[in-house]
């Protein structure tokens, strides 16, 4: 069973090995770590690595896409609302206690949903960031709500921080768990002891955070 990964070197003691969103494999190591020892380390893992990325449900296949169809189930906020598609003249997409597009639309609903979502994400990411920042006396450049191919969100070393516009879809206590994780960063820029102690602070319960994301991940990938 042969396993591809990525290494990553940077200033740590330990070395990590993470499956990402994409199914592939990371692995974090000090500087000069011999490949000798990375191999060891993936070998003491392998079984649980090829668990990892063999997950359906984690990864789903992309056929597993929306139809855009009436009674489909689309997810915003951690909640699946029924997609309706009407005669009516709607413009774009009319989100209230479930989702509307006009039939006229329907062939560009994947698109439309995608927008919609990017300024959703824009609205209730923007002011979380704002005051997550505030309370942890970090100071940011600029967010960019985008599609990132591996990670959920990310920090630059420019101060800029990045977030997929899936993480919408999540529960807000995910949400807010993937800011408080990003804007950690600044303050720490490893996944070191004190950067979780800083994370506990503004999301105590972020355990049950990763929790849902390694459970569901997978879903928010699906379109939509």
């Amino acid at each position: 069973m042969k396993l591809d990964y990525q290494i990553i070197y940077s200033k740590r003691k330990t070395v990590s090995l993470a499956v990402e969103r994409d199914a592939s494999i990371i692995v974090r190591a000090p500087n000069g770590l011999s490949e000798k020892k990375i191999h060891r380390a993936i070998e003491a893992k392998k079984l649980w690595l090829y668990e990892k990325v063999n997950h359906k449900q984690k990864y789903p296949e992309q056929s597993a896409r929306k139809e855009f169809v009436t009674g489909e189930s689309i997810m915003y906020l951690g909640r699946n609302y029924r997609l309706e598609i009407t005669n009516d003249d709607v413009p774009g997409v009319r989100f209230h206690s479930g989702f509307f597009i006009s039939r006229s639309n329907q062939p560009a609903a994947a698109e439309l949903l995608r927008e919609w979502y990017i300024q959703r994400a824009q609205q209730k990411l923007l002011p979380k960031v704002t005051a997550f920042a505030e309370a942890l006396g970090v100071t940011f450049n600029r967010i960019l709500i985008s599609e990132l191919k591996v990670s959920w969100g990310s920090c630059t070393p420019k101060n800029n921080l990045n977030f997929n516009w899936r993480i919408i879809k999540a529960p807000a206590f995910v949400i807010d768990y993937l800011i408080v994780h990003e804007l950690a960063h600044l303050l720490e820029p490893n996944h070191t002891e004190r950067f979780w102690n800083i994370v506990a602070v503004q999301v105590p319960k972020y355990g049950k955070a990763k929790e849902w994301l390694r459970e569901n991940g997978g879903v928010l990938e699906i379109d939509f």
